[in-house]
């Protein structure tokens, strides 16, 4: 006898379900990455499906097709499984991924930089059925019950604070891939705008603003990751850290092989590392009011040193191969998330400390 799907609850599915919906979103700017001025190339829209396969093509584009939907078709089971049964989840999740990735592929028909492939509508809808088998597996971890629903439920404040908070984390160790800001430094609006850097390179300059940009983003973010925990630990709050710079490493490992997990590490990025735990530990200290003031004080100073700084006419190995056509597209989204994440960050902080006034006044009125 086949048991039946189990009900949902309120806190069942909104973390799979949000994180999905903002896979989706990075899916579909990372393929209408660069969106150039938009033009009919003529033909039939669908015409591509039918074609030839395509005569040039990579191992690696295939692959990197196919990863970048996997996450999407296990965070696709994981939400629907608690409602649906396996199969129909599974089904679904293949069907929005096969669906997906024919919708982009149409409309990279209008942009004269990109091609439409049946290629890519393959490796895309195998990578996300492959993702639906582990979400079949292991999808259970972010339903009710879950580990990991398990973990957010004991740790995190509930409600849509606590789900925003995981997002915005996410986006920030997803913006730390770019190599081209500081470490940490977040908010460059210049790229978007085609503005040039406002001040000349010289080694002093850049290091403060490395030192700099560091120090701002860990007292922000620190600020941002202490008052979404339940139960408050500065070793998770430190592991928030750890996880960014092994984004970075990691990142650096698979650009440049030999070497390239340490290339961020400057003298600059070291001593804000320093200076930015000091800071962020005294700002811990510091009244609730005071605390949410030097944070917004500290991310919009990270803004702006990011905007001042000059450009680095020593761009690392790292960059060099971020800026290669085979990461070209993802070098975009990681860009857009790393200028964008300062911008949605501040009205989260000024919500946070709505919440924790409103809820210091309940308790004082209830004594």
């Amino acid at each position: 006898m086949t048991r039946p799907p189990r009900p949902a609850s309120p806190h069942t599915t909104h973390l799979a379900r949000n994180l999905a919906l903002l896979w989706t979103l990075l899916i579909a700017y990372a393929s209408l990455h660069p969106m150039g001025p938009v033009r009919d190339a003529g033909g039939d829209l669908f015409g591509f499906l039918l074609a030839p396969w395509p005569r040039y093509w990579t191992r690696f584009d295939v692959i990197a097709n196919a990863l970048g939907y996997l996450p999407l078709g296990f965070l696709a089971v994981a939400a629907l499984t608690p409602g649906q049964r396996r199969a129909a989840a599974f089904g679904t999740a293949v069907l929005l991924s096969c669906g997906l990735s024919v919708s982009m592929e149409v409309l990279q028909h209008f942009l004269p930089s990109r091609v439409p492939s049946n290629l890519d509508v393959a490796s895309n809808t195998v990578g996300g059925a492959f993702g639906a088998l582990l979400g079949l597996r292991w999808g259970a971890l972010l339903g009710h019950g879950g580990l990991l629903a398990r973990w957010r439920t004991r740790r995190i404040v509930r409600g849509h604070i606590g789900e925003f908070a995981l997002l915005l984390l996410f986006l920030w160790w997803l913006a730390q891939i770019d190599p081209d800001t500081p470490l940490f430094g977040l908010g460059d609006l210049r790229g978007l705008f085609g503005l040039e850097a406002p001040v000349d390179f010289t080694e002093r300059r850049y290091r403060a603003v490395e030192i700099g940009a560091c120090v701002c983003a860990m007292v922000s973010v620190g600020v941002i990751g202490w008052h979404t925990m339940r139960a408050r630990s500065l070793w998770l709050l430190g592991s928030t850290f750890g996880i960014a710079l092994a984004v970075k490493a990691g990142s650096g490992a698979v650009l440049v092989p030999d070497g390239g997990a340490w290339l961020w590490m400057t003298p600059g990025a070291l001593a804000g590392l320093a200076a930015g735990a000091l800071a962020l530990r005294v700002a811990l200290w510091l009244p609730l009011s005071l605390r949410f003031g030097v944070a917004a004080l500290a991310l919009l100073a990270g803004v702006a040193l990011v905007n001042l700084a000059p450009d680095n006419p020593y761009p690392s190995a790292v960059s060099d191969a971020w800026r290669a056509g085979h990461f070209f597209n993802f070098s975009g989204l990681t860009r857009l998330t790393s200028a964008l994440w300062p911008y949605f960050a501040l009205p989260y902080l000024m919500a946070l400390q709505l919440k924790e006034s409103r809820g210091r006044h309940a308790a004082h009125d209830h004594r």
